[in-house]
């Protein structure tokens, strides 16, 4: 019984003096970086709907009922439900011009919202603008361009950045002269979407040409070798 624990005892020192052997074995870290790019097949539009009157509920009515006609619009150009989104509902007070002889009042209000829209189709993109603002848009904030599914997009980048990782790696293994063992850990890190923006004054009107350009998804990734001698 105690040849028995003597062994047991024996064994579990090995493995614990192999575990931190292989802990304090040399080992190389690198990160690589990847990117892949794709032409966007999808558009999203911020606008805004603004309007002024000295009756504060006034203003608010006509805003809602302006936006209310853009959104009937938008039904009937079939742009779907879960792609419009209204934000940023506002009322402020409009004072008058500053002017040392009258003292500073109130001569009206400012009534505003903002509605952001996914046109999926982009052969649609400037039917749509000019549907919105001759529906009385009147603030045209931004334009960008995406991807309605960026994952391939996505690993193709991943796969970019591992492939940058093991090139650094085989170049400073062979220039320090050192075997490069196989990878212990591999983490990804920052990367992300970059999609495509466009000021909106690129797309005054309807029939103007709307270049698309291209979206980059970015990728980085970390990986940790084991090194030989």
């Amino acid at each position: 019984m105690r040849r028995l624990a003597l062994i047991t005892a024996c064994t579990l020192i090995l493995s614990a003096g192999a575990g931190h052997a292989q802990d304090s074995a040399p080992k190389l870290t690198v990160t690589g970086e990847g990117e892949a790019v794709a032409v966007p097949d999808m558009a999203t539009v911020s606008l805004g709907v603004s309007a002024q009157n000295p009756d504060p509920g006034v203003a608010m009515n006509e805003a809602s009922e302006v936006a209310g006609a853009i959104l009937a619009r938008l039904d009937a150009m079939g742009i779907a439900a879960r792609d419009r989104q209204t934000s940023d509902v506002g009322l402020q007070p409009i004072w008058n011009a500053h002017d040392s002889d009258r003292p500073r009042e109130i001569t009206g209000y400012e009534a505003s919202n903002r509605l952001t829209v996914r046109v999926r189709d982009l052969d649609q993109l400037g039917a749509v603008l000019g549907a919105v603002t001759e529906d009385g848009a009147n603030r045209l904030s931004g334009l960008s361009f995406g991807l309605q599914d960026p994952d391939p997009v996505s690993e193709a980048a991943r796969r970019d950045a591992v492939a940058d990782a093991m090139e650094r790696a085989k170049v400073l293994a062979e220039a320090a002269g050192v075997t490069l063992g196989p990878v212990l850990s591999i983490s990804e890190s920052g990367g992300g979407y970059a999609p495509s923006p466009m000021p909106m004054m690129e797309a005054r009107v309807a029939a103007a040409p709307i270049a698309t350009g291209e979206s980059t998804i970015n990728a980085r990734v970390t990986m940790v070798f084991e090194l030989a001698d």
